[in-house]
């Protein structure tokens, strides 16, 4: 095994998620101004989303039940990003082909984030007794 996780930073998948919200942060830049209040404050605010709650998750390790609640905020609100994802290809906002990419990082992101909803004994900590 690698490093030692120390913080939430240390996690893979906040480091994609991190990653892949600046490059949403910078991609809309180019939006319209008309979708200022809307479409982009919403894909840049659910891409935020992804990490907050990771970082919530990882400082409730302490209970497994709090832990598994916002893992699974950050799992809805990476799929939320996903939708937001084909509202600016079909807008011609984005890309298709940039499009393609964030969505596949983003179905990344899912996974890691599923795989630790099914196994939170792995992250938890466990009380001394």
């Amino acid at each position: 095994m690698g490093e030692r996780i120390r913080t939430h930073r240390d996690l893979d998948v906040y480091q994609m998620a991190f990653e892949a919200a600046m490059q949403i942060f910078e991609l809309t830049k180019g939006f319209p101004r008309e979708e200022t209040y809307s479409l982009t404050d919403q894909i840049r605010r659910s891409s935020r989303s992804v990490c907050s709650n990771i970082a919530e998750a990882w400082r409730k390790r302490r209970y497994e039940a709090a832990f598994v609640s916002k893992l699974n905020d950050s799992e809805a609100e990476a799929a939320e990003t996903q939708v937001w994802l084909e509202f600016s290809v079909k807008c011609q906002y984005l890309d298709a082909t940039v499009a393609r990419e964030l969505y596949t990082t983003y179905d990344n992101i899912l996974g890691k984030l599923v795989n630790m909803i099914r196994h939170p004994e792995q992250w938890i900590i466990k009380r001394r007794r």
